[in-house]
């Protein structure tokens, strides 16, 4: 399982480095918006697809762009900084940690746009897209209560390391759990957003829970964890796995599973194509609605076909 992961980052390094400080392919007429792209380096897949997503967009827009992949605050500021120099126009910012709030702003005072991504950054004229993390919660719930009805043992994977995203997404869930008819047993462990953990964990979960009805898992790559544990340990009492993100993989293994539902909310990385999108209407000047916040889709067997794509690395 190591050795799978350990490919799999590879991999997903690979397609990450070949657009870091990238321009847009292709001739790119004179008059082209320059918008500069700030992503962190891979530590999950879906971090790699936010900058394949955001470059599919930079061409389909026929801007000149460069991605840039860092993996600290520090490198991000100065690419920050290369991309002002470069002449960025506009900035899709997507750090994931502090200490890029003085930077973004001073890059805003300098009259670039800067719109991010996800992430919240405390900045005076920032605009934001980011997706609904409390309402994956509460998409997870109603599903899991159409799946099983009122009654069962649910248990709960939530990820305290990741701070607001679980936060969120857990309130959503339980929140939602105080409102509908239901009886259920919940149990919650703590877990990360790795398949490795997830199949780590939940193999110790199954063997102190020999009864399990549903599982609320906030990730993709943590529920494909989860399903190797339950197909390892030959369990068929599990009819209900959530997840969340926008894995292709996941999506691709949901018809394997028919006494099973497999279930994504979908926090998809296509969303950043928005904060693009978002950019480039601020600099023709046009009115924007910020935040812009992208409501939660689900994904499961029924209709995963609908949001496969080939190309995408994760």
């Amino acid at each position: 399982m190591k050795k799978t992961i350990f490919v799999f980052l590879m991999v997903a390094m690979l397609v990450m480095t070949s657009f870091a400080g990238c321009c847009g392919g292709g001739d790119v007429a004179d008059d082209a918006f320059k918008v500069g792209i700030l992503a962190p380096a891979v530590t999950h897949g879906w971090v790699a697809a936010v900058a394949y997503n955001a470059e599919l967009q930079c061409k389909e827009m026929g801007l000149d762009y460069q991605v840039q992949t860092s993996t600290n605050a520090e490198e991000m500021t100065a690419q920050l900084e290369d991309l002002i120099t470069w002449g960025a126009e506009a900035i899709v910012a997507f750090p994931q940690w502090e200490g890029m709030e003085v930077p973004i702003q001073e890059a805003i005072d300098e009259g670039i746009v800067v719109v991010n991504f996800d992430i919240e950054i405390d900045a005076d004229g920032v605009y934001r897209v980011t997706g609904d993390n409390y309402d994956m919660g509460v998409q997870g719930a109603h599903y899991i209560f159409d799946k099983i009805g009122a009654d069962g043992i649910v248990v709960t994977l939530s990820v305290p390391t990741s701070g607001s995203v679980s936060k969120l997404r857990m309130d959503g869930f339980l929140d939602t759990m105080a409102e509908i008819d239901q009886n259920w047993v919940l149990k919650e462990y703590a877990t990360a957003f790795t398949r490795e953990d997830g199949l780590a964990d939940f193999a110790d979960i199954l063997v102190s829970n020999p009864q399990i009805d549903a599982v609320y898992s906030l990730d993709d790559e943590t529920s494909i964890g989860v399903l190797q544990a339950i197909m390892e340990a030959g369990r068929t009492d599990i009819k209900v796995i959530t997840g969340g993100g926008g894995c292709q993989e996941y999506f691709n293994m949901m018809p394997d599973y028919p006494d099973m539902w497999v279930q994504s909310a979908l926090y998809s990385p296509a969303m950043v194509k928005e904060a693009v999108k978002m950019a480039v209407d601020i600099l023709n000047g046009e009115e924007v609605d910020s935040p812009m916040v992208i409501p939660t889709s689900l994904v499961d067997k029924d209709n995963y076909e609908d949001y496969l794509d080939a190309n995408s690395p994760y």
